[in-house]
């Protein structure tokens, strides 16, 4: 600093007016300095796909710089209630958020109450606004609505209200900007969420995965389109810009995968559908919590930073969004992922008696013994060929329920076989542990279709050596249903037409055959479109879990459980 100096005259009465000259003279020619605005941090933790799963369990994770994998009991909102009081300790102003699907395709200690226990708790944690997830949609409209809004009226009675005697909703906020309202051509849903911290507005804006209707039972999505996620998300950011909003961050329901370890920071080999759609989003978006893909990451494409928590709950985000104290504008973002271990600190209260009133609640149906299996788990790992032992059982049990309708054949999703089938001691399975297996509570639909429609049908199943996917859409199917498909082919004709047989013998192009499949992937879901021409469909209002149960009862009864440490060979490969 360049001083000017001189001689003061005596201003002993006026020492006011003597520290104003003598600032004034030691700045000269320079202005002084204003003082500096500091930084503002805003701090968030996301969670994502936790589908209900309220209580601990015990999960593996391997992390970047210790390649031995490590299995811990963590988890569930015991776990993560005690995590976020002690961060709340640190900043008392921290904003927990959800990328979606953290309820649907729930254990039981959740789905037998509609996954109000879940809502209850997450409320009780202290969300504040979630994506929209495509399992939100499980139930359908009204009851994703009455799961909002709360209320009693829901198209499952026998589930809806059991948990408490009433149910008050969700005290946080859905947000989708994509999921439109046929009708009106309006979001059916709020596209954003504006929260207001440590003066400053931070924007929220939501997206569900455009391909939701391809996810969701067809019935359940009736009178909403999804459009572009991108395009919905860029749409919202003036009406936010309006309202003094200059800190954005999107919470996506679609996601992506790397070889990366969860912890690895700014990791750089993310694939899948979200790096298009972060690529398109508008600049002044800097951070995007996603979902979807059960993966966990903090990666960077371009100078965005996009996480996901993995999924049940396993891990949390923790992110810190520096501002600008002037400006409001994001200059700086770093995150984690934390595995949700068992903590030191203690566990909220009423975190802990809502999760004694659901644990007794749903005892005496979770803990009741169904059936000994042959094996102590029965897996629905798919082997190279893209079958499993557990979707064996699951196809053959509903080709048991149904066959009395003539049909032929069932196709079962693997992506709706939800957990492998445990078993308990003497490798008695309960039916906690079945439910859990196939929660959505799908019926079996029949319809007809020709040998060439079938051979279709095989070849639109995605494939294990797909890098976009991990082979969860190739189908399970019944016992005397086979074929052989090659990897080396190119798409559309891997299935080897010859192979295809019914009972050992040939199917042919012209002959109409009686199948069935769930109510899901038969209106079209996981990308199977060829179902959606089948002729003479009948919903037959057969609830796959039922049949499940019954036939791994009677097989036990029977003397004969079900199970075996391989798949049956069904579906093979070469090449």
């Amino acid at each position: 600093m360049i001083r000017k100096t001189m001689q003061l005259p005596n201003y002993t009465w006026f020492p006011f007016a003597r520290t104003v000259l003598s600032l004034t003279l030691t700045c000269g020619l320079l202005a002084c300095a204003t003082p500096q605005v500091q930084p503002i941090v805003v701090n968030i933790v996301a969670i994502n796909d936790f589908h209900g799963h309220i209580d601990k369990e015990k999960f593996s994770f391997t992390r970047a710089k210790e390649p031995t994998a490590q299995t811990v009991l963590g988890g569930g909102i015991e776990v993560l209630g005690a995590n976020l009081q002690a961060w709340r300790k640190e900043d008392k102003d921290l904003l927990f958020v959800g990328g979606g699907d953290l309820i649907g395709a729930s254990p039981g200690i959740s789905s037998l109450f509609a996954d109000e226990p879940t809502i209850d708790a997450l409320s009780q944690m202290g969300l504040r606004v979630s994506a929209l997830g495509n399992h939100e949609f499980d139930g359908g409209l009204q009851e994703l609505k009455r799961q909002i809004n709360g209320g009693c009226d829901s198209p499952r009675p026998e589930k809806a209200c059991k948990f408490n005697g009433e149910f008050t909703g969700a005290k946080f906020s859905y947000i989708a900007a994509n999921v439109i309202d046929t009708a009106s051509n309006k979001p059916m849903f709020p596209a954003y969420h504006i929260e207001q911290v440590k003066g400053v507005k931070i924007g929220f804006i939501g997206a569900v995965l455009r391909e939701t209707p391809m996810m969701v039972a067809s019935e359940n999505v009736k009178g909403v389109h999804f459009i572009d996620e991108a395009e919905a998300i860029n749409r919202s950011i003036p009406a936010l810009k309006e309202q003094g909003v200059k800190a954005f961050v999107v919470l996506i329901h679609e996601g992506g995968t790397t070889t990366e370890a969860f912890d690895q920071p700014a990791c750089s080999q993310l694939k899948g559908p979200i790096v298009d759609i972060v690529n398109r989003l508008d600049p002044a978006i800097k951070l995007i919590v996603s979902g979807h893909s059960h993966t966990g990451f903090i990666c960077k494409v371009g100078d965005r930073t996009v996480t996901q928590a993995q999924n049940y709950g396993h891990l949390l985000t923790r992110i810190a969004l520096t501002l600008d104290g002037k400006s409001h504008q994001v200059t700086n973002i770093e995150a984690r992922n934390i595995v949700m271990e068992m903590p030191t600190a203690p566990v909220p209260e009423e975190l802990s008696a809502l999760m004694t009133k659901a644990r007794e609640g749903s005892h005496a149906i979770i803990t009741q013994p169904v059936a000994r299996l042959a094996v102590p788990v029965l897996s629905r790992k798919l082997n190279e060929a893209g079958e499993s032992p557990l979707g064996n059982v699951v196809a053959d049990a509903q080709l048991e329920a149904v066959k009395s309708l003539g049909v032929q054949i069932v196709f079962m999703n693997n992506k709706g076989i939800r957990a492998n089938l445990e078993t308990v001691s003497n490798r008695v399975s309960n039916y906690g542990q079945i439910s859990t297996v196939l929660p959505f509570g799908n019926t079996l639909v029949s319809m007809t279709l020709t040998g060439a429609q079938i051979r279709t049908l095989l070849e639109q199943q995605v494939w294990l050596d797909d890098e976009s996917v991990d082979g969860r859409n190739v189908l399970q199917v019944s016992e005397g249903f086979t074929y052989v498909w090659d990897r080396k082919r190119p798409q559309g004709q891997r299935v080897l037409a010859e192979s295809v047989k019914l009972n050992g013998v040939a199917l042919v192009d012209n002959k109409e055959y009686r199948i069935a499949a769930n109510n899901f992937i038969a209106g079209g879901g996981d990308r199977l479109p060829i179902f959606a021409q089948g002729t003479n469909k009948v919903d037959t209002g057969i609830k796959d879990l039922d049949v499940f149960l019954a036939y791994v009862k009677a097989r036990d009864q029977a003397g004969s459980p079900v199970g075996s440490e391989s798949a049956a060979g069904r579906v093979k490969r070469i090449n």
